[in-house]
């Protein structure tokens, strides 16, 4: 999923060189306000002209329950576990956090420096922001 902005980092403002990645691991099935509590992270992102989120859903996995959600047929958890990715400078992701605080999600909120290679669209692709063109989020 890439969701980009107007203030996103973008054509006059590039991402690129140390940048912070904010990762945010929860339940399938975790929920705020009946919409999925990973749809709700990558839309307020969005809103908060972060340069991208993606969601990435993952086939097995436990948490601080200690109970293993798993993908397997003869498992009966579907509740798999899912990783919100953002990438965007420090001062972005941390003016960020209180929005992910207001939501108080259960599960792992970590922060990890890394540095943004390329944060590029398509080319002839401006203003697309993602849409339907196959570029990748954070």
């Amino acid at each position: 999923m890439t969701a980009a902005a107007p203030g996103a980092a973008g054509e006059g403002d590039r991402l690129g060189g140390p940048a912070l990645r904010l990762t945010v691991l929860v339940g399938e099935n975790d929920r705020h306000h009946h919409r999925p509590l990973y749809s709700e992270i990558v839309h307020r992102a969005r809103a908060a002209g972060l340069a991208g989120a993606s969601v990435f859903r993952g086939i097995e996995g436990f948490g601080a329950s200690s109970l293993v959600h798993t993908a397997r047929l003869l498992s009966l958890s579907e509740d798999l576990p899912v990783a919100v990715v953002i990438v965007d400078t420090e001062e972005r992701v941390r003016a960020f956090l209180p929005e992910l605080d207001g939501l108080r999600p259960a599960g792992l909120v970590t922060l990890e420096r890394c540095e943004v290679l390329r944060y590029a669209g398509p080319a002839g692709a401006a203003g697309a922001a993602g849409h339907g063109t196959g570029e990748g989020g954070a």
